[in-house]
C-alpha cells in the first residue's frame, strides 16, 4: 500500500450522497475547503438504488391506475404497462448507474472527490484507501461530517446468503419482471415495491410480521394501502413470519411459522435499516462501531466538537429530504463555528433540526398514496399532549369525484386543544402526495385553526379536503 502526503481542508465529509453533497454545498458557499470521500456512486443511494429508480418505476403504475378511475379513458389504458418501456426510463433516472453527472456537479462548486473507503484515524483525521491501494490523508481544520446512511438489513436466517435474497438494492434495480415475487415486510420498501412488481407483471406475495402496514403512519394508512393492494391481486399475508428460505434448481422456497410453503423466482427481504458505520474507524475517536451516532440539534455528535452525524446515520428521521434539510443545517452551523459566530440553537433557528422532532413529512408511493407530516394521534397522546383527531372522507370533496370515479381516501389532522394548533396531518388517496407541502407549512408554522379557516382552498380540488377538516374541528 503507498501512502501519499497528508492533505488539510476546512472540512472532510465521508459519504457523496445527497446528504453529502449538501453538506459540502453548504460549507463550499461559505467559502471552507471541502474534501468528499465517496467508495461507491456520487449521489449515493437515493440516486441509484432508493428515491429515484423506485419513483420511476411507480410513476407509470400511478398514472396507469388512475386512468383506469376515469370513464372515457379507462377503456384505453387496460392492456398491461409495458415492463421493458418502464425498466428503460427508470435506467434513465439512475444514469445507468454512471455519476458522471453527479461528479461533476461535486467540481463545478469546488469541492476535491476522493475515491476510495474512508475511515476515521483519531479527530480531525481522515484515510482514504483508493481502489488502487494508494493511502491518503485528510486533516479536517474545523469539521468532519459522516454521511455514510444505511443498508438493508437482512434476517439471521440459515442459509439466506445462498438465496441471492434481494434487497431494496435488486429490488429498484432488476432488469427483468420475476414472474413469480415473495415481499416481506410491511413498511414503505415492501409496500412501494409490492405495487410496482405487481403492475409490472409479478404475482406477488406480500408477508407483512406485524397485524397490518405502515405502522409508523395512522392505522388507517396502512388498511387503505392493504386494501388496494389485495384488489391489484397481492396475496397480503398478515401476522406472518417467514422461518426458513432455500432455493431449489432455481426457485426460492419459503415456509411461514405457520408451516406454508410459498415458491417464488426472487424474494424481497425489506426489513429494516442497519447504520453504514461498521467499517468507518470510529473506534479510533471512542465510538462504537456499528453504531447509529448520536447527536444534538445542530448535528454534532454527542460528545466531540468537531465530528457531525447527518442524515439516515444519526437515525433521526430516515428521509432523503429530512438527511438534505440535516445537511443545511449542519453546513451553517459548521460555517458559523468556523468563523467563530454564534451559534444560537434554539428550536426553529437557522442552526437547530427542529423538523426532526416535529414535523417530518413522507410520501409512500403506492396507490393509493399516503402522505404524513408531524405526530400520529397515537404519538401525540403518548407525548402528553392533549390532543383531538378530527377525520372526513374525501368523498365529501368535489374535486375527489372530479379526480375520479369512486375515490377512495380519507385525511385526519390532529389538533393541539391548548394552542389550537396541529401536531399532525395525514393525507391517503390518490395524489394526496402533493397535498402534504401545505400541512408540513401548517405545522411548522404552528398557524392557528382560527388563521387556517381564512386559507381558503381552490374549488373544485383535492385541497378542499382543509375545508372540510377546519367544518369538522368547528361542528
Amino acid at each position: 500500500m503507498t501512502e501519499t502526503e497528508s492533505i488539510a481542508y476546512d472540512v472532510v465529509v465521508l459519504g457523496a450522497g445527497p446528504v453529502g453533497e449538501n453538506v459540502a454545498d453548504r460549507t463550499r458557499a461559505a467559502g471552507l475547503s471541502t474534501a468528499v470521500v465517496e467508495s461507491e456512486l456520487v449521489g449515493g443511494e437515493c440516486s441509484y438504488w432508493a428515491c429515484m429508480p423506485s419513483k420511476a418505476l411507480l410513476r407509470p403504475v400511478i398514472a396507469q391506475a388512475d386512468a383506469r378511475r376515469l370513464p372515457g379513458l379507462a377503456q384505453a389504458v387496460q392492456s398491461p404497462l409495458d415492463a421493458p418501456a418502464v425498466l428503460a426510463r427508470r435506467n434513465y433516472f439512475t444514469s445507468n448507474w454512471q455519476d458522471d453527472g453527479q461528479v461533476a456537479w461535486l467540481d463545478g462548486i469546488g469541492a476535491d472527490l476522493y475515491r476510495g473507503q474512508g475511515r476515521l484515524a483519531g479527530p480531525r483525521t481522515v484515510t482514504v484507501t483508493g481502489p488502487d491501494g494508494t493511502l491518503t490523508t485528510l486533516t479536517a481544520r474545523h469539521a468532519v461530517a459522516v454521511a455514510t446512511g444505511t443498508r438493508a438489513q437482512l434476517p439471521p436466517l440459515p442459509g439466506l446468503a445462498e438465496v441471492k435474497p434481494w434487497t431494496s438494492r435488486e429490488a429498484t434495480s432488476a432488469q427483468e419482471t420475476p414472474g413469480r415475487l415473495i415481499v416481506v415486510g410491511g413498511g414503505v420498501v415492501a409496500t412501494e415495491m409490492a405495487t410496482a412488481w405487481q403492475a409490472l407483471g409479478s404475482r406477488v406475495t406480500l408477508l407483512v410480521r406485524g397485524k397490518g402496514l405502515l405502522n409508523r403512519m395512522e392505522p388507517f394508512a396502512g388498511e387503505l394501502v392493504a386494501d388496494a393492494l389485495k384488489e391489484a391481486g397481492v396475496d397480503v399475508r398478515t401476522g406472518t413470519s417467514v422461518r426458513s428460505v432455500t432455493r431449489e434448481n432455481g426457485t426460492v422456497v419459503a415456509v411461514t411459522d405457520a408451516g406454508d410453503r410459498i415458491e417464488a423466482d426472487e424474494i424481497l427481504f425489506a426489513t429494516g435499516r442497519v447504520p453504514h458505520t461498521d467499517d468507518i474507524g470510529l473506534d479510533t475517536v471512542g465510538l462504537e462501531p456499528g453504531s447509529w451516532l448520536s447527536v444534538d440539534d445542530t448535528l454534532l455528535v454527542d460528545g466531540t466538537d468537531w465530528l457531525y452525524a447527518v442524515g439516515d446515520v444519526n437515525h433521526r428521521a430516515l428521509l432523503t429530504h429530512q438527511g438534505k434539510y440535516q445537511a443545511r443545517i449542519a453546513g451553517a452551523v459548521i460555517a458559523a463555528r468556523a468563523s467563530d459566530t454564534a451559534v444560537p440553537d434554539a428550536p426553529w433557528s437557522a442552526y437547530a433540526a427542529t423538523a426532526d422532532h416535529d414535523a417530518v413529512p413522507q410520501v409512500v408511493f403506492t396507490d393509493p398514496e399516503a402522505a404524513a407530516v408531524g405526530l400520529s394521534l397515537a404519538e401525540a397522546e403518548q407525548a402528553g399532549h392533549r390532543v383531538r383527531a378530527v377525520d372526513v372522507e374525501f368523498s365529501s370533496v368535489a374535486g375527489a369525484g372530479l379526480y375520479a370515479e369512486g375515490y377512495k381516501g380519507r385525511a385526519r389532522m390532529v389538533v393541539d386543544l391548548d394552542s389550537e394548533t396541529l401536531r399532525g396531518v395525514t393525507f391517503v388517496g390518490p395524489g394526496v402526495g402533493e397535498l402534504i407541502h401545505s400541512a408540513t407549512v401548517a405545522v411548522v408554522g404552528e398557524v392557528p385553526i382560527s388563521r387556517l379557516w381564512h386559507a381558503v382552498p381552490s374549488y373544485p380540488t383535492l385541497s378542499e379536503v382543509w375545508l372540510r377538516l377546519l367544518e369538522a374541528y368547528r361542528g
